[in-house]
C-alpha cells in the first residue's frame, strides 16, 4: 500500500513539473518568436485556461529561489564543462551561495533543466622507454618468496588532497607482504625512489634482494 502511494506522489510531482516546463516553453516561444498562444497551447496539448492560470499565479518564495538556483547551476555547469554530478554541484552551489541546499533538490533541478554530468575518462600518460631503460623481468610474475629479503616489490602511489598531490613510494617484502620502507614526497621522481631504497637497505644491512618495479631501471641503477 505504501509503495503504491509513493509511486502516485512521484507521478504527481513529475506531471506537475512536466506541465510547468510546457508553460515555460509556451511563454518563451511566444515572447521570442511571436507565435500565438492558442497555437502553442494546442501543440503542447494544454488548455489556454490552464496556461493563463499558471501565468497569472503568484510566484512562491520557493519558485523564486528555484529560478536563482537554476541560473547558478547552469552557470557553474558551463564553467566546469559539465563534469559535475548533482553531489559535487550541491557542494559548490552551497559554497557559492553560502547556503545548505539539499542534494535531492539540486538533483531535481538539474534533471528539469536536462543537465547531466559528463564522465571524462582519464588520459593515460605513457612515457616511451629508451632501449637502455628496459630491464629484464626477473620476477616473471612469481609473487611469492621462500625467504625474507629475497624479493622486494616497489611502486609509487599518487594521492590528492585539496589542490595538491602527494606521492607515496613503498617497498614490500613478498615473503610476508610486510612494508620494508616507505617515503612520502611531493614529486614523483628518481630521488623519491632512491630515498625509499636507501632507507630499505639501511633497515636491512647485508640484504641483496631481487627488486621488481614497473620501471626497474632506476632501482637497478641505484643497487649497482
Amino acid at each position: 500500500m505504501s509503495k503504491k502511494v509513493g509511486r502516485t506522489r512521484k507521478e504527481a510531482v513529475l506531471s506537475r513539473v512536466w506541465k510547468e516546463n510546457k508553460y515555460i516553453a509556451i511563454k518563451e516561444v511566444h515572447e521570442e518568436v511571436g507565435y500565438p498562444i492558442v497555437l502553442l497551447c494546442d501543440i503542447a496539448e494544454v488548455t489556454r485556461a490552464a496556461y493563463y492560470k499558471w501565468l497569472n499565479r503568484k510566484e512562491t518564495n520557493n519558485e523564486k529561489e528555484n529560478k536563482i538556483l537554476i541560473t547558478e547551476i547552469t552557470k557553474l555547469y558551463e564553467e566546469v564543462s559539465g563534469i559535475y554530478g548533482y553531489r559535487r554541484m550541491t557542494l559548490n552551489i552551497n559554497k557559492r551561495l553560502k547556503k545548505s541546499f539539499n542534494h535531492k533538490r539540486i538533483h531535481r533541478l538539474m534533471r528539469i533543466t536536462g543537465l547531466k554530468s559528463v564522465i571524462r575518462r582519464k588520459k593515460r600518460r605513457y612515457v616511451k622507454a629508451n632501449p637502455q631503460q628496459v630491464a629484464e623481468n626477473l620476477l616473471n610474475r612469481e609473487f611469492k618468496a621462500e625467504n625474507i629479503n629475497q624479493k622486494w616489490l616497489t611502486d609509487v602511489t599518487e594521492f590528492k588532497y585539496g589542490n595538491s598531490k602527494a606521492y607515496l613510494s613503498a617497498i614490500i617484502d613478498l615473503y610476508d607482504k610486510s612494508i620494508v620502507s616507505y617515503v612520502l614526497g611531493h614529486s614523483n621522481n628518481n630521488r623519491l625512489v632512491f630515498k625509499t631504497l636507501d632507507k630499505a637497505l639501511e633497515n636491512n644491512p647485508g640484504a641483496a634482494p631481487m627488486i621488481h618495479s614497473d620501471r626497474g631501471f632506476q632501482v637497478r641503477q641505484e643497487v649497482a
